[in-house]
């Protein structure tokens, strides 16, 4: 039995194949593109149910986001989905076949990050976000649990251009419920607090929001902000958040370099100048090993985001007290 304190652990990506099935049950121009590995991306439910809206185009990424660009020039909504790590072999494909022209592609990746484990480094994808946010006209989306997936997923049929979501391979809490709402670009307030805000995006929402309530022990009350929209930046809650608490911690699974912090870092240095720390992936590649030491070898730990929250904070008071005198 399990314990009722216990929260329910679901994969993203199990939320993604059944919501395949559910919108393609509304939508008849829905179609999907696989790069055989739907058993794992879990779009072998949809090809299950609609066999003849699912193309199986093997390992021939590039190909196969040539042919969602010549889909939705037809007016149907190709999504296309693979392990994160292969979609970027495709980068080039999508930039010219689908940013530029704003196609209606939606690229929906998993197994992204380090979690991938045992798998080993050329599987493990921490650079994805830096390559398509990049990409002028393209969303960039990572969900923080299996809920939001799929509320993400619907969002990014009804929007009309490209749009790039990020999945990884692990089983989550779930931290958005039935009643949640999601929109494009917009970030949500999971708890208020003054003293500090700890932004995170996708599978770093859950320890950050643990590290919140270590943090409440010590009498620092942190705001956490669930940043599922990497682009476009919902500035109003970022500079509102800056202007509250006065410090920063991003969080993600994913490159420092040209990530979700740094997007943050972007904005909030043009207009509301702070500390911020970041916790994210320092200059480093992963290699084989459990999802656990891979996140103690990468620094993306519950003890790391608290560790860096004492930093900024450090920082925010030694400003305060040079403004003082």
């Amino acid at each position: 039995m399990t314990d009722k304190n216990t929260p329910l652990l679901i994969a993203p990506r199990d939320a993604f194949g059944s919501t395949l099935v559910e919108l393609g049950s509304i939508n008849k121009n829905l179609v999907v593109l696989d790069a055989d590995l739907s058993s794992s991306t879990k779009t072998c439910l949809f090809k299950k149910r609609f066999p003849r809206r699912f193309l199986q185009m093997g390992i021939a990424e590039q190909n196969m986001i040539g042919v969602a660009a010549g889909l939705a020039v037809q007016g149907l909504i190709p999504v296309v989905s693979t392990f994160a790590a292969f979609a970027t072999r495709a980068w080039e494909q999508f930039r010219l076949s689908v940013a530029i022209p704003k196609h209606n592609v939606k690229l929906v990746v998993t197994h992204a990050g380090v979690s991938v484990g045992p798998d080993g480094v050329s599987a493990q994808m921490t650079e994805d976000i830096a390559l398509f946010r990049s990409l002028p006209n393209v969303v960039v989306i990572s969900p923080a649990d299996a809920q939001e997936t799929k509320l993400a997923l619907k969002a990014a049929i009804k929007h009309q251009g490209p749009v790039f979501i990020r999945l990884g391979r692990s089983k989550l809490p779930q931290i958005l419920t039935s009643n949640s709402n999601f929109s494009i670009g917009k970030a949500t307030v999971l708890t208020k607090g003054q003293d500090v805000t700890l932004i995170a995006t996708g599978s770093m929402v859950s320890k950050t929001l643990e590290a919140s309530t270590s943090l409440k022990k010590q009498n620092i009350k942190a705001q956490v902000i669930n940043l599922s929209t990497i682009k476009p930046l919902d500035k109003k809650t970022i500079l509102k958040s800056a202007a509250k608490t006065g410090a920063f911690v991003t969080i993600e699974e994913h490159q420092q370099a040209g990530g979700m912090g740094s997007a943050i870092a972007e904005f909030i240095t043009q207009t509301h100048p702070i500390p911020i720390e970041m916790v994210a992936i320092k200059d480093i590649f992963g290699e084989s090993g459990t999802e656990e030491q891979l996140l103690i070898k990468t620094g993306l730990t519950t003890e790391k985001i608290i560790t860096a929250t004492h930093q900024v904070l450090s920082r925010k008071h030694s400003i305060t007290k040079l403004e003082n005198l």
